[in-house]
C-alpha cells in the first residue's frame, strides 16, 4: 500500500462507555497514534494520513476542541525525536491558523526540519474539510493559471499533500461507515474499511491485518479484465436463458 488514510473516530463514544469524560478518549487516542505511526513506518508504507480535527468538528463542546489543540501539541513535542529518528517527513494539511502561535511554530519548524526526509509521510489532517481543499485547489489554480484549462494532473498538484498520492486503503473506526469530507478526491478509487473497533482499542495487528486483506482485493479502476468479463457475459447469458427460453441472445 502506497497511501493509508485513517478516520480515528470513537474515541468519545469509548470514554463514555467507561462512564469517563469525551476527552479522555482523546487522551488514550494518541497512544494508538504513535503505535500506528511507528507500524506504518516500520511496513515501508509511503504515506499515512490521519484525520485529526475536521472543520465540523469546531461545532464540539469547547473543552473538547481546547484538549484536542493540546494533545496535538503534546504530540509534537514527544514524538519529535521519534520523527527525526525514523527519518518522517511531517506535514499538517488543512487550516492552522486558528491554532495557538507556539502550536503553530512547532509545526513550522518540524515540517521544515523534514521536508526533504525520505521515510514516510506523515501527514495530520488538521481543520481540514475535502470540500475546502477542493475549494482552495480551484481558487489557488484560477489565482495562477487564469484562463487555462484545469486538469486533473494540475489540480491534483494545487492540494494539500500532492506528495501523498491517492488513497490505496481508506480506514475508519468506531463503526460508522461514510468518508466524512475526508480526502474526497484522493480517495475516488481507495479501498475502504470500516471496522467496528474504537480508536483508542486499535492496535497494530488489526491495522496490519486490514492491510493484509485489503491487498487481497483485485483493484481494477473502474475496468475488468477480458477474461472476466467473458465470463461474466457467459454466465448472464446462460441465467438468462434459463428463466426465459423464449429470448434469443
Amino acid at each position: 500500500m502506497n497511501h493509508i488514510a485513517i478516520i480515528m473516530d470513537g474515541n468519545g463514544r469509548w470514554a463514555q462507555e467507561r462512564k469517563r469524560p469525551r476527552v479522555w478518549g482523546h487522551i488514550r487516542g494518541v497512544r494508538t497514534v504513535s503505535q500506528i505511526v511507528e507500524a506504518a513506518s516500520d511496513l515501508k508504507v509511503k504515506a499515512l494520513t490521519l484525520y485529526a480535527f475536521s472543520t465540523e468538528n469546531w461545532s464540539r463542546p469547547e473543552l473538547e476542541v481546547s484538549t484536542l489543540f493540546k494533545l496535538l501539541k503534546k504530540f509534537l513535542i514527544i514524538e519529535r525525536p521519534r520523527i527525526l529518528k525514523n527519518k518522517i517527513k511531517f506535514k499538517i494539511i488543512g487550516d492552522v491558523s486558528r491554532l495557538p502561535v507556539e502550536t503553530k511554530k512547532l509545526i513550522f519548524d518540524l515540517e521544515n526540519e523534514t521536508k526533504n526526509f525520505p521515510g514516510l509521510k506523515l501527514s495530520f489532517a488538521f481543520d481540514y474539510g475535502g470540500r475546502d481543499e477542493i475549494i482552495r485547489a480551484v481558487n489557488s489554480f484560477i489565482s495562477q493559471y487564469p484562463g487555462q484549462i484545469l486538469t486533473p494532473q494540475k489540480f491534483s498538484a494545487l492540494l494539500d499533500a500532492p506528495e501523498s498520492g491517492d488513497v490505496d486503503l481508506l480506514i475508519r473506526t468506531g463503526g460508522d461507515q461514510r468518508i466524512s469530507n475526508f480526502l474526497l478526491w484522493q480517495s475516488a478509487y481507495a479501498e475502504l474499511w470500516f471496522t467496528q473497533t474504537k480508536w483508542p482499542d486499535f492496535n497494530v495487528l488489526e491495522f496490519k491485518n486490514i492491510i493484509e486483506q485489503a491487498a487481497k482485493r483485485e483493484r481494477r479502476f473502474g475496468s475488468v479484465t477480458s477474461a472476466d468479463s467473458f465470463e461474466r457475459i457467459a454466465s448472464l447469458s446462460a441465467h438468462l436463458k434459463s428463466q426465459h427460453p423464449r429470448v434469443v441472445l
